[in-house]
């Protein structure tokens, strides 16, 4: 396990985690956070995101494999299309969800933003593939450095969400976001596919 192999797996795991989304719905919250609320929704989320993802890291395989006799060529698949319909959406629409989707609720800090907006259908996917092929403990270092990533952006998402807003950015850098998970998405179609044909 060598510095660039880290560096690509993390960077492969933040794209799937999508920072962008959490900047948007945390600087856009109506009334908004004060700082010391912010950072303790960030805080929390990401721990709830982090147990989710161990608890799959190390026992997903079996309880997709054994349990619900779901091959990881077909997890992938289907992480894959999900995230594609994720991507998709914010290249057309501009954003990654319909507020409706995501107001209302007394507390977002599980549901949405710990899961699915962090552990999301991709980054599971994702998480459980690569601990298959690299162990337990690499995959986890991967998704903690992506989710440490994550956690200090969202906390300073007010910061960014102004700064963006300033130079109206927050739209064309949704889009691209969007098409950067798309590709992400397809990959990990092609990848699912390729695992599959090969155990024909």
């Amino acid at each position: 396990m060598d510095l660039e192999t880290i560096i690509e797996s993390s960077a492969y795991f933040l794209a799937l985690i999508n920072p962008a989304s959490k900047i948007f719905l945390l600087s856009t919250m109506d009334p908004p956070y004060t700082r010391r609320q912010l950072w303790n929704v960030s805080v929390r989320s990401t721990l709830v995101a982090l147990a989710i993802l161990i608890v799959l890291i190390g026992a997903g395989s079996f309880l997709f494999h054994a349990v619900f006799r779901v091959e990881i060529y077909s997890l992938t698949i289907a992480g894959g299309v999900v995230l594609f319909t994720v991507g998709l959406r914010a290249v057309q629409k501009g954003r990654f969800y319909e507020e409706s989707e995501m107001r209302g609720e007394p507390d977002i800090t599980v549901v949405p933003l710990a899961a699915p907006l962090i552990a999301g259908p991709g980054t599971i996917a994702a998480a459980i593939s690569f601990s298959t092929i690299y162990g337990a403990a690499e995959t986890l270092l991967y998704v903690s450095l992506a989710l440490l990533v994550n956690l200090l952006l969202m906390m300073t998402s007010r910061s960014v969400g102004r700064f963006l807003e300033r130079f109206n950015a927050t739209g064309p850098l949704i889009r691209i976001t969007g098409l950067i998970v798309m590709a992400v998405a397809v990959q990990m179609i092609f990848t699912g596919i390729t695992t599959w044909v090969q155990t024909i």
